[in-house]
């Protein structure tokens, strides 16, 4: 039976657990299980360590099960693949890598938390695939509609499948959580939902190209669990592509609430125990940030991080920081980066089409 309820209570740390029935399965029944599969989908909170050993460990297990594995990136978009392929190639040193990809502009989360994976990828000649588009055509989205968005402007990006209702009512959820009471107009809303639905398909095609560029291998995508739980993203698009054989696995923070073990929340959830480590001496806000025509939009906010203690919202568009103006993801980075433990870092905040005051909070380490 499932708990009705309590942290952490219905997966045990390093158990899998299936989130349809609450029954375990040991390690060999869910690996062997992912390796009989077209694309594996394996999630991650970007800023969780843990989270990114898991995927390792279980890329590790798949590669075991089956000769040829690819492994795709969300954090990558697709104009740096020649960059990826160097690297698999021996090419490019990981300062190479980094530079050429840009990856502090693009992504910015701390390389080292993904640097083991692809050094798995370079060992095993893995070859890895970049299965985004560049963030400003998803925040062109949000400001413009899909509809606006010239074909040539689209990065070879095909029309998205329309979002599930369920979903629809998310993202409608989620929106007016940023948007305030009234959650913006129907025209907004629209937009909103568009802007997530370009992101989802372009990691989904992404996935279905390097399906049919190394036919017979499993496909490992590596990408937020945002985008991945109860089928509403990704898993919804590959549907509509004609993938066959989709698992999505998911960690699962032995903290978190049973009540959102949900049925469909995936095919298998693997729990992480609350991590030993003493506490990340650089300062990090906790969010995936986005290019805004004014300041820079916040895409994804980790939950238990500064930037959710701040009240910091999925949507906000961080315009202004310790009174200076932020234009670009690497303006908000490099006053972050700064900011010794202990410190208050004030923002300005547009939401709901107001500009408000947010204080974050980096706290010294206990």
């Amino acid at each position: 039976m499932r708990p009705a309820g309590g942290a952490g209570a219905c997966v045990s740390p390093a158990r899998w657990v299936l989130p349809a029935t609450g029954a375990e399965r040991p390690t060999p029944a869910i690996i062997a299980r992912a390796a009989r599969s077209q694309i594996v989908l394996l999630g991650e909170y970007h800023d969780r360590p843990d989270d990114h050993r898991w995927q390792l460990q279980t890329v590790a297990g798949i590669a075991a099960e089956h000769p040829a594995i690819v492994l795709g990136f969300e954090m990558f978009p697709r104009r740096v693949q020649s960059v990826l392929d160097r690297w698999v190639a021996g090419e490019l040193d990981e300062r190479s890598l980094l530079r050429e990809s840009d990856w502090q502009r693009v992504w910015g989360f701390p390389a080292e938390l993904y640097l083991p994976l692809l050094q798995f990828a370079r060992l095993n000649r893995v070859p890895v695939q970049a299965l985004n588009v560049d963030r400003a055509l998803v925040a062109r989205v949000g400001r413009e509609g899909w509809a606006a968005i010239p074909p040539a402007d689209r990065e070879g990006l095909s029309d998205p499948a329309p979002a599930s209702p369920a979903y629809e009512a998310s993202l409608a959820e989620a929106m007016a959580a940023h948007a305030g009471k009234h959650g913006g107009d129907d025209a907004s809303r629209r937009r909103f939902v568009e802007a997530q639905l370009t992101w989802d398909r372009a990691l989904a095609e992404g996935l279905m190209t390097a399906a049919r560029e190394h036919p017979g291998s499993v496909v490992i995508g590596i990408m937020g669990s945002g985008h991945l739980e109860h089928g509403y993203g990704v898993p919804h698009q590959l549907t509509a592509l004609g993938a066959r054989r989709v698992t999505v696995l998911l960690p699962w923070e032995s903290t978190r609430d049973c009540g959102a073990l949900a049925p469909d929340l995936a095919d298998a959830v693997f729990g992480i125990p609350p991590s030993p480590e003493p506490p990340e001496t650089r300062p990090r806000l906790g969010v995936a940030l986005a290019a805004a025509t004014r300041g820079v939009r916040i895409a994804e906010v980790t939950p238990g991080s500064v930037a959710a203690a701040a009240g910091l919202r999925r949507g906000d568009v961080i315009v202004q920081a310790a009174g200076s103006a932020v234009t670009s993801p690497e303006d908000l980075r490099a006053l972050v980066d700064v900011q010794p433990p202990g410190t208050w870092l004030p923002l300005v905040v547009r939401r709901g089409g107001r500009d408000r005051q947010v204080v974050v909070r980096f706290e010294r380490p206990r």
